[in-house]
């Protein structure tokens, strides 16, 4: 399962970006910051706020878990997985 809000925390840490920073661009509380770090799941709009201004793609880490889904499950028989290699 993701965890988005540790991933976001993560990659803040990682450019050495402050809270008070996020917190500003986000036009929010220190605090609400750190309740977004604790959370599973976010807004849409809010995550793709977050992604702009930190310059980095979060929804990516759904879609890379869509794909391991597809690939982890060679029995699945949805259109999707089963386009690869098949004539039209």
């Amino acid at each position: 399962m993701i965890h988005i809000g540790r991933i976001i925390e993560r990659e803040l840490r990682r450019r050495r970006y402050s809270v008070k920073w996020l917190a500003a661009v986000l036009h929010c509380d220190r605090t609400n910051v750190y309740k977004l770090f604790r959370k599973n799941s976010i807004d849409t709009e809010l995550l793709l706020r977050i992604s702009e201004a930190m310059e980095h793609d979060f929804f990516r880490y759904y879609t890379d878990s869509l794909n391991e889904v597809g690939e982890e499950d060679p029995a699945c028989d949805c259109d999707d997985c089963n386009t690869q290699d098949s004539p039209p």
